[in-house]
């Protein structure tokens, strides 16, 4: 008789860095040539009681802009030469993503999905192939019910949520590097859940 073995559920939080100049947000990235394209993505795998199972992280090396901006490194703390270095194909990273979301809700701080949305039609377009489906996974927004439960939060950015909440710094580095933001969100749930509040069933 084999003994069957309960797995817990499990969702993943993930956040991204993608090319920017300065102004580029406030313009909604309007500039002819500017491109919000992903240089490095970041993901957590979440058990529900937020303690994490596993990490994703790479980078990806833009194509339509490769050089990236000193805005962009001096925010992010990304240069050029780890990128050129290290960075892989946006397709082999976006299939490599989306496969580690498979099985559950992936939830952002904010419309990341967007961004990706937007990098793997490129990249289709460019007669890339991306393994795995982008709408199998249910990507979903938190940062609106966030900003509700703790309305501290509201102006505050996925990588400094833990300081705001006076929260001890969830990992090594800083804001703006996408896994540090992931543990920047993952504390903000579990300090959250431990104040007795839980994300809606529905997001799970």
């Amino acid at each position: 008789m084999h003994r069957r073995e309960y797995v817990l559920p499990t969702f993943v939080i993930f956040d991204l860095e993608f090319t920017t100049w300065p102004g580029a947000m406030e313009q909604d990235w309007s500039a002819p040539g500017q491109l919000r394209e992903i240089v490095q993505i970041g993901a957590l795998r979440l058990r529900e009681d937020h303690t994490v199972v596993e990490e994703y992280e790479a980078l990806v090396r833009p194509v339509v802009n490769p050089a990236l901006s000193p805005f962009f490194t001096t925010l992010t703390g990304i240069d050029q030469r780890t990128v050129d270095r290290d960075g892989l194909p946006p397709a082999r990273a976006l299939s490599d993503f989306l496969a580690f979301c498979q099985g559950g809700s992936v939830l952002s701080y904010g419309n990341d999905m967007l961004v990706l949305g937007e990098n793997i039609g490129w990249a289709r377009a460019r007669g890339e192939e991306i393994k795995h489906n982008a709408l199998a996974p249910g990507f979903l927004n938190i940062r609106p019910w966030l900003n509700t439960v703790a309305p501290t939060t509201a102006a505050t950015n996925s990588g400094r949520l833990w300081q705001v909440l006076g929260l001890p710094s969830p990992a090594p580095g800083a804001e703006h590097s996408a896994l540090f933001d992931c543990h920047s969100i993952a504390a903000t749930l579990r300090h959250l859940s431990g104040t007795g509040v839980r994300l809606p069933k529905g997001l799970l």
